[in-house]
């Protein structure tokens, strides 16, 4: 990934070794600067949506009721005795789903009769196309348009207050629309760990909430008395039953016995015996014991059969409320501060999160670190807009405004490329970009201007033969020099109308096909005394080429080997970093001596140039004579 794009934001180990921090407050500064409207975009949108959100959701109540359930002391243990009546979490959560269950939903929506009810049976979440209408509403009555017919017919053309026709549904879709309504808005929970449940119910009608929880907690009570009703009936008639049998059986044990000992005779039942008298003649001790085994058991079927009965009369249920529901006075939903403020803060990590995106996707050159760690070569200086609209400068900036930003800045270019590690002062500067929308014509013409204020004899070379933006704006459309040469000595130089420095148009250029390394070389020799040795200029202190761009073709380049120095220009946020790479390597692989990076429009001015260049010079080869 790294060898596929070049990182924004370089190792640590690269910090380390520039002796820089890795990320520094200038960087956080810089980047929050630049990506400013992205994230105030991203806020913006985030509140719209969250006023849109308050602004068509319909407010909801919750009312809770609280229940407690207690374990009931069995009849044969009330009498001393330490007992366990603890219950378990399974236990309690088994009484949850009873309050859960649809049988609980079932009775209170009969008890309340929810299944006709118009307004318990509405939507507590509008749909987007019902969200989308009622706003459009409100800003129709907000903004008095509604008098307007041709925006009542536009309404009507889509939908806007046209009521829609209710779909008919059959008894049981009714029932089951409720009995999921129900329980979508039914909440029971266990309060910690007591035995204590909380009982909520959320609805678009605070009373009719409160109704409902207590509904539900009362069904619950109820649903656990008739159930012990029920159970104790069951019981009750088996109880019956059975004191029947056994009461059949004791008095015919008891017949037994009363027949034996009126008989006084030990020998009786001997008739019943076979033939053989294989069986035993019970005893009159067995007869008492029998019957006396059935007496019990009758008069302990009948004590439970007693109780059983006094249950179905006085059932006790194990579970009890213990606090009421009451209509709240506020709605849960929605709350417009806290959603206002969670959509401030979502909108907030969103813009910074897409500025984050954006700025690890952006290629552009927006740093001189960048240009440093990617390319190799160092950054001259950043050269601010001008105005607002973030143009770069007049031919004559630094002349109008010399105290401007701009006009500073340029100094300490010019300062950076004086004080250029290279073998021999620099005499022959060359200035060069990716594209022609660099404004490297500008800079060289406010260079220029800088240079001659200075009292330095400067010439300005336009060989950008493709595009003279200098020969026009200086002498106009047709002020360029596009006869042949005819003076060897003044080669048709001009002075540049209003400015201090000389001017070599573009067609000479063109027309001495100056852009040849050997013919550029001549010319320079022609231009100085003929008897001085080579780059000690007699005529000019100074000479700047306004070179042509990458795009213009890689062939046009060659002619920078000649000259002392180039300096390549580039535009703030808008030229690549792989273009920009492309053209470095083009200048190195024709031998032009790179002085570094100058950046235009840059928004942050922030950066230190550090000028070490005598070591990439002589990686590059030694420079040709001129």
């Amino acid at each position: 990934m790294n060898r596929m794009f070049p990182n924004q934001w370089p190792p640590a180990e690269q910090q380390a070794s520039a002796g820089q921090e890795f990320i520094g407050l200038s960087d956080i500064t810089e980047f929050l600067r630049h990506y400013v409207g992205t994230i105030i975009a991203c806020l913006a949108a985030a509140l719209l949506v969250a006023g849109f959100y308050n602004s068509t959701t319909d407010p909801t109540f919750i009312a809770s009721a609280q229940i407690l359930i207690e374990p009931k002391l069995p009849q044969h243990l009330q009498e001393g005795g330490e007992v366990d009546l603890s219950l378990d979490t399974a236990q309690v959560e088994s009484q949850i789903a009873v309050m859960q269950s649809e049988k609980i939903a079932a009775m209170v929506l009969d008890q309340l009769k929810l299944v006709d009810d118009p307004q318990f049976n509405r939507p507590q979440t509008p749909t987007l196309r019902e969200r989308f209408k009622k706003i459009g509403t409100v800003l129709l009555d907000a903004s008095e348009l509604r008098k307007s017919a041709w925006l009542t017919s536009l309404a009507e053309r889509f939908g806007q207050g046209v009521p829609e026709t209710p779909v008919t549904l059959t008894d049981y879709q009714k029932s089951r629309r409720s009995m999921l309504i129900f329980r979508n808005g039914l909440d029971v929970r266990r309060v910690g760990v007591s035995y204590a449940i909380d009982i909520s119910f959320t609805s678009l009608d605070a009373e009719g909430a409160a109704k409902v929880a207590n509904a539900t907690a009362d069904a619950f009570v109820r649903e656990q008395i008739e159930t012990k009703a029920d159970a104790a009936r069951e019981g009750g008639a088996w109880l019956e039953m059975r004191l029947k049998q056994l009461r059949t059986q004791m008095n015919e044990a008891m017949a037994k016995a009363q027949e034996f000992r009126s008989r006084h005779d030990y020998s009786v039942g001997s008739e019943a015996t076979d033939e053989g008298g294989a069986n035993a003649v019970p005893t009159l001790e067995e007869l008492e014991v029998t019957a006396e085994t059935y007496q019990k058991m009758y008069e302990s079927f009948l004590q439970a059969y007693t109780n059983s009965v006094s249950q179905q009369s006085y059932p006790v249920a194990d579970a009890r409320v213990i606090t009421a529901a009451t209509a709240p006075l506020y709605p849960s939903t929605p709350r417009p501060k806290l959603m206002l403020a969670f959509a401030a803060v979502a909108g907030l990590i969103f813009g910074i999160g897409l500025s984050f995106v954006r700025h690890t996707f952006d290629w552009t050159i927006r740093s001189a670190r960048l240009i440093r760690e990617n390319l190799g070569v160092e950054c001259v200086g950043e050269l601010p807009p001008t105005t607002r609209r973030r143009e770069s400068g007049h031919l004559d900036e630094v002349a109008r405004y010399p105290h401007s930003r701009y006009s500073h800045s340029l100094r300490k270019v010019r300062t950076e490329i004086s004080l250029a590690e290279t073998s021999r002062p620099i005499k022959l500067l060359g200035l060069t970009a990716v594209s022609n929308d660099s404004s490297k014509s500008s800079v060289a013409s406010n260079l220029a201007t800088l240079y001659s204020m200075s009292g330095l004899k400067t010439l300005v070379i336009d060989a950008d033969i493709r595009r003279p933006t200098l020969t026009t704006r200086l002498l106009g459309p047709s002020g360029a020099l596009d006869k042949p040469c005819q003076d060897p000595v003044r080669l048709n130089i001009v002075r540049a109308p209003g400015r201090p420095f000389d001017l070599l148009p573009s067609s000479v250029v063109d027309a001495r096909h100056l852009l040849a390394p050997s013919n550029m070389e001549a010319f320079l020799l022609d231009l100085t005394a003929r008897d001085l040795a080579a780059y000690e200029l007699a005529a000019y202190d100074i000479v700047i080429l306004d070179l042509p761009t990458l795009a213009s073709g890689a062939d046009e380049l060659i002619v920078g080997s000649v000259l002392d120095g180039v300096v390549v220009v580039a535009q703030w946020g808008k030229t690549h970093v792989q273009t920009l790479r492309e053209l470095v390597r083009t200048l190195q692989a024709s031998r032009t001596p790179i002085l570094g990076v100058l950046l235009t429009k840059a928004r942050a001015m922030k950066s230190k140039p550090r000028m070490k260049l005598m070591a990439r010079h002589s990686s590059l080869g030694s420079r040709k004579s001129v």
